[in-house]
């Protein structure tokens, strides 16, 4: 039976249940209960799947939660499958029979790619469909935020925009018709700057849509990256405290940890630009909860979106919700979209590893 060692992640333990029959049945359940609402019949899928990559199935899934255990396991390990973990030349040597190293994602700095080639050991990345639907949902609030597509939903009656306090002028021969009751602080993206504050997998997403939209794009991370990838990407690095104060709009796309909870605070929004449009699609507390608030309330910010909560579900007393009716969006964590995602990045890794394990002989 193949041993596949993976990073301790909770998308991944998907392929627990996928491969390994020694998956437990309060895993099973929970996996299906996690697909139900988009793919209820999980198990059908996973026989289709499986019946397509004959011999894959059954294999060993080990997990490793830290770099010590990861590299304790990789002696008999087929494959390795790793987000952030490192494979370096150090951590080769101890494997004896290693025939892939799958990157869960599709950026490498943490995979020394000459290591593995030299010693044979092809390495596959993921463009984890996962990824492009967050960085959708961070495009589509930072538009929405931009438009103002929520607070003028449906005011579309002469009485309902008159209660909001505009006035509807008159049609004119000499004039077109377009906002005919002047809302003001519609904004346009193009030539707008967009601040990126980690520009990893869905940051990079987020560029790109951002360059297509013909944004300037500036960045801040604690590694600044090389000159070729900010062309690239066509981003300028700046420190955070510059990042803020010259971005139209900012998302805040990092990981949580003691390092950037917090990492938007009270000093930060002060240096920020006025009217500022902040997204996050990362984690709630990587912004300073009582600081947004008090930004919020002074009108400095033009406008927040937040996709996961400080709480989930909120409680009733969650005090962003007071401002849910002005231009500040909150959803209920959905950006990582359809369950779908997960099954067409779960179904590559699964090619990956058969092409590699089986395939090939």
């Amino acid at each position: 039976m193949k041993k596949i060692l993976i990073e301790e992640d909770h998308f991944l333990k998907i392929l627990g249940v996928i491969l390994d029959p020694a998956a437990t049945d309060a895993h099973k359940a929970a996996v299906s209960r996690f697909f139900v609402h988009d793919e209820p019949d999980f198990s059908g899928w996973r026989g289709r799947l499986l019946a397509r990559l004959p011999g894959l199935y059954p294999a060993k899934i080990a997990y490793a939660e830290e770099q010590d255990s990861f590299e304790a396991g990789l002696g008999d390990a087929d494959a390795v499958i790793v987000e952030s973990l490192r494979v370096d030349a150090a951590a080769l040597a101890r494997t004896r029979r290693l025939k892939l190293v799958q990157k869960f994602g599709a950026i490498t700095r943490n995979i020394d790619l000459d290591a593995c080639a030299s010693a044979g050991i092809p390495v596959e990345t993921l463009r984890r469909v996962g990824n492009i639907a967050v960085a959708e949902q961070a495009f589509a609030l930072l538009m929405a935020l931009a438009k103002q597509i929520c607070e003028l939903n449906g005011v579309v009656e002469r009485a309902a925009l008159e209660a909001r306090g505009y006035n509807i002028r008159p049609r004119s021969p000499f004039i077109g018709y377009s906002n005919p009751a002047g809302i003001p602080g519609l904004k346009t993206l193009f030539g707008a700057t967009l601040g990126i504050v980690g520009l990893g997998e869905v940051g990079r997403e987020i560029a790109r849509y951002a360059g297509a939209f013909g944004m300037e794009i500036v960045y801040f991370q604690r590694a600044r990256l090389s000159g070729a990838q900010e062309v690239e990407l066509g981003a300028r690095y700046a420190p955070l405290h510059d990042l803020l104060a010259r971005s139209d709009y900012a998302v805040v796309q990092l990981p949580l940890n003691d390092s950037t909870r917090g990492i938007i605070g009270r000093a930060e929004l002060a240096q920020a630009r006025r009217g500022l449009a902040l997204i996050n699609v990362a984690r709630a507390e990587l912004i300073d909860r009582d600081a947004l608030i008090e930004a919020l309330d002074s009108k400095r910010l033009g406008g927040f979106a937040l996709d996961v909560g400080y709480s989930e579900p909120a409680g009733a007393d969650e005090p962003l919700l007071r401002f849910k009716d002005g231009n500040v969006i909150l959803m209920p964590h959905t950006a990582v979209a359809a369950r779908r995602n997960a099954l067409l990045d779960m179904e590559q890794i699964c090619v990956n590893l058969w092409t590699r394990l089986c395939k090939a002989g």
